[in-house]
């Protein structure tokens, strides 16, 4: 693969887990030196930002407080989850996982925005969706993670101050809140 200036010569599997592959991938530069690069292979993953609307015209937002291992504590996020049945598309992945956490089914899911996580490390590509018109459907939690985790509902306008003091630092979930609040506030009609 080249993209006019470098090719992709090949990738050699050091690790492969159950969702990701580890690999050493060998490229070609624009003058002809080769080099490699450590590259997480991966299926992506998805996030959803529930929105619940209130009476007065308010928003709050459906959130999780979920032990992550990597750092070894509680993470506040919104709900998300890996890419992780083969052919399932992006928007059935995000309600999937959205029943599974919060145990509430999106009448309306809409796409907000596709980024990549970690461009220096993994090819994964991150869906983030807004989840509006919601019902309890009850939830179908997986793994201690989820089962231990705490699910919040706070103002929309607070899930932002969380952002924005660094209490919510995940970047999905900062990706997410921003957008829903841009597009509740009116400054995006459409903001993918």
């Amino acid at each position: 693969m080249t993209d006019g200036l470098f090719e992709h010569l090949g990738d050699r599997s050091v690790y492969r887990g159950y969702l990701w592959e580890v690999v050493v991938g060998s490229f070609r530069g624009p003058a002809g030196e080769e080099f490699t690069r450590d590259i997480v292979r991966s299926p992506g993953a998805v996030a959803v930002v529930p929105l619940l609307g209130e009476s007065d015209g308010s928003h709050r937002v459906v959130l999780l407080r979920q032990y992550r291992a990597a750092f070894a504590r509680e993470i506040v996020e919104v709900p998300a989850g890996m890419r992780d049945i083969e052919g399932e598309d992006p928007e059935q992945t995000a309600r999937r996982e959205l029943i599974e956490e919060t145990g509430y089914d999106a009448g309306s899911l809409r796409l907000l925005h596709r980024f990549y996580p970690s461009t220096g490390m993994t090819d994964a590509v991150l869906h983030v969706y807004l989840a509006t018109d919601l019902r309890h459907v009850g939830s179908r939690m997986h793994g201690p993670e989820e089962v231990h985790m705490e699910v919040l509902t706070v103002p929309l306008a607070e899930a932002v101050g969380m952002v924005v003091s660094g209490e919510i630092a995940d970047a999905k979930s900062t990706i997410g809140l921003l957008l829903v609040d841009r597009l509740m506030r009116g400054l995006d009609s459409d903001v993918i």
